[in-house]
């Protein structure tokens, strides 16, 4: 129970990454936030939790809107007295190079995984500034050490990720706020299932991916929820401003 009584946000809980954090999370002992732009997977992810004897609700947020986050966020200490974890798991991505990636593309893609970072940042630190204390993790990614082709925007945006980290974890650590980062290299996620649904030769595309990483595998969303969950707990006190790479060996090279 490394997490007892411990109140937490997770961002893009509704599937994936964040569907095994917020189910590891509760499963520690925390009250979960399951925060999702798909309000029925986030409801399912919260009876999930409840279901399992943990304690869960579900809301509704786009991450790329302001006004909508910061309300979320600023009313859970309202109803559960405090705000201790923030997680910034929401993402998405794209193919495409600069050349062929439109303005429009761009936009979103950077609205969502790095201003989502942003508001969701702006909006947690001053509550747990407030409180004494907090614990903030953000999602980067593998891509944001290595470049990979037809990716373009998506990798500028975790590298914008691992960047903000580094500044905000200086800028806050005299308030008692850690804010670090963790970088997944490729997980078997429903994002890449959509993939690999869509590919004219689905068995090479996946042995192309498992092959960039020394361990031969894609991970599992279960043990970038472990990561996150070192990053949020008391056995990572003294860490702050640092990016966790969970890839495989990715990295390594």
């Amino acid at each position: 129970m490394r997490l007892a009584g411990k109140i937490a946000i997770i961002t893009g809980a509704g599937s994936g990454i964040g569907h095994e954090a917020a189910r590891l999370f509760a499963a520690e002992g925390a009250t979960v936030i399951v925060a999702d732009r798909d309000g029925a997977a986030a409801q399912r992810v919260s009876d999930e939790i409840m279901a399992a004897g943990g304690q869960a609700e579900a809301q509704v947020v786009d991450v790329s809107h302001e006004a909508g986050l910061k309300a979320m966020i600023e009313a859970v200490p309202q109803r559960h007295g405090r705000l201790d974890i923030l997680v910034n798991n929401a993402g998405f991505g794209f193919a495409g190079t600069v050349v062929n990636t439109s303005e429009e593309d761009w936009d979103a893609l950077m609205a969502v995984n790095v201003k989502g970072v942003f508001f969701g940042c702006k909006h947690a630190i001053p509550i747990m500034s407030r409180q004494g204390g907090g614990v903030i993790v953000n999602t980067a990614s593998a891509v944001a050490a290595v470049g990979i082709t037809n990716r373009a925007a998506y990798v500028a945006s975790k590298g914008a990720v691992a960047s903000l980290t580094r500044a905000m974890a200086m800028d806050h650590v005299a308030e008692g706020i850690r804010i670090n980062a963790v970088a997944p290299g490729t997980i078997e996620t429903p994002y890449f299932a959509e993939i690999f649904a869509r590919s004219n030769d689905a068995p090479a595309l996946r042995a192309a991916l498992e092959a960039r990483q020394p361990m031969n595998r894609l991970g599992k969303p279960c043990e970038i929820a472990r990561a996150m969950l070192f990053l949020v707990s008391d056995e990572s006190s003294f860490c702050t401003g640092m990016t966790l790479f969970a890839d495989g060996g990715w990295t390594a090279r």
